[in-house]
């Protein structure tokens, strides 16, 4: 891929499954960025999630600021769907997941790329 067509690419994966709250505050759900993340099964994502709490915990961060636990509405086949426990992550909560992420993964560098640019441009 072209420079641009990466950071297009990034982009629109990552903005396609990001969340706005009430208060407008941006986050995206464990569930959706997992599939995002190209990983097929939620129980091997977790084990990537738990390294990320625990670089924010030794970083001296709030979990429960960026790991917030909840319920997630998932679609288990044939229409039907069921709550399922997942995340709602802050942005620096998908920074430290994806790096974190199986670094094989292309779309774990667009998404290091897209969490790291995103981060920087809120702090400016």
């Amino acid at each position: 891929m072209a420079k641009k067509e990466v950071i297009t690419y990034s982009q629109q994966t990552f903005e396609n499954i990001k969340h706005t709250d009430e208060n407008g505050t941006e986050f995206w759900y464990a569930r959706e960025l997992q599939k995002a993340l190209e990983y097929t099964e939620y129980g091997k994502f977790l084990p990537v999630i738990k390294k990320a709490i625990e670089a924010c915990r030794k970083t001296g961060f709030d979990e429960g600021n960026h790991f917030a636990h909840v319920s997630e509405m998932v679609n288990i086949g044939s229409g039907a769907e069921r709550k399922m426990d997942s995340y709602k992550l802050s942005r620096y909560a998908c920074y430290l997941i994806v790096m974190n992420g199986d670094p094989r993964k292309e779309v774990i560098a667009l998404g290091q790329t897209y969490f790291a640019v995103k981060t920087r441009q809120n702090e400016i």
